[in-house]
């Protein structure tokens, strides 16, 4: 179906009004303002990481006033329990009967604030949602409401009273969005505002209805079978035990790695690059709209090896690597 380019104009405008209305809370951090629309239009979650008080956790209520979506916010703590995250059957003694309490999962935007204080059996209440949309209690699994999206912020310096997220859950997530410092001018504005960012208005500026009318324009944009295999190899280069297609060029970065990227993030590589080229108005994707999108997609798919820690390799620099190795259609 041929895309038109009013439709293309509306959801750019769109995202230009998004970014507008954050930019009156949020100074700078553009890249985490564009990889949470990347996410939302996407239809993935984000994982936020970054030292404290870089605003994280305002970005995500931010989004949540912009879009008049519900919301709700979970701060994960050591004792929390997974009840308190999908929600648990009651016993009414008039009744006689169990009845279901739905918990703060049941939300369009769930913020998981400090995802990575929680234990493993917590944070696995998650795993659910995040893949299937719906939730079991009991004997019966409810549907989440439609759009749903997690957007999870953690802390990568804190070691006491953390418990780093399992792979399987790592790859339910679309993005990993790192939350750097904020430049010398963005922090002099930031003090200058004294705090009061987070009491500033906003428009709502989109619904579910838009955000699906953006999703139906993203389906449509066209990814050339070129583009896809050069995200095939892209994947395929990150696992160690392959054919030995790109042995030669592989041979300084696979020992860094311990395990790949899956297929998923092939299918996520591919649906974010075609969201980058509908920032850029355009209806076809380009190689440059992949690389735009690889780190976030990628950077928490790898499992490292011990190598990669002992000689300082961040999983950053490996992508950068492979996209440098790589031939560009």
């Amino acid at each position: 179906m041929e895309i038109k380019h009013s439709d293309l104009d509306e959801c750019r405008d769109l995202i230009n009004l998004c970014r507008k209305e954050v930019a009156k809370r949020l100074v700078g951090q553009s890249q985490v303002v564009d990889g949470i629309i990347t996410a939302l239009i996407a239809g993935g979650h984000v994982l936020l990481e970054g030292v404290p008080g870089l605003a994280k956790t305002l970005a995500v209520k931010t989004f949540a006033d912009i879009s008049g979506l519900s919301f709700k916010r979970v701060q994960f703590t050591p004792d929390l329990l997974p009840a308190d995250i999908s929600g648990t059957l009651i016993y009414e003694q008039e009744t006689g009967r169990f009845s279901v309490r739905k918990g703060p999962v049941f939300a369009n935007i769930v913020l998981a604030d400090e995802i990575n204080r929680a234990p493993a059996k917590v944070q696995s209440a998650l795993l659910e949602a995040m893949a299937e949309h719906q939730v079991t209690i009991g004997e019966h699994s409810y549907p989440l409401p439609e759009p749903f999206f997690v957007l999870a912020t953690q802390n990568p310096i804190e070691q006491e009273g953390t418990y780093g997220l399992p792979e399987a859950e790592l790859d339910r997530f679309l993005l990993k969005v790192t939350v750097d410092y904020p430049s010398p001018q963005e922090e002099v504005e930031i003090i200058k505002t004294e705090g009061r960012s987070p009491f500033v208005a906003v428009e709502k500026v989109f619904s579910a209805e838009k955000l699906q009318k953006c999703r139906n324009i993203v389906d449509t944009i066209v990814c050339d079978q070129k583009i896809i295999e050069y995200i095939v190899s892209i994947i395929r280069v990150t696992r160690p035990v392959i054919s030995t297609e790109h042995k030669d060029r592989r041979n300084d970065i696979t020992r860094y790695i311990s395990f790949g990227a899956s297929p998923r993030s092939g299918i996520a590589l591919e649906r974010c690059a075609k969201v980058h080229a509908l920032f850029d108005g355009r209806s076809f994707v380009l190689p440059d709209d992949v690389k735009a999108v690889a780190h976030e997609v990628l950077r928490h798919r790898l499992v490292l090896s011990y190598e990669a820690s002992a000689d300082g390799i961040s999983a950053d620099a490996i992508i950068t690597k492979i996209l440098s190795l790589l031939t560009v259609p």
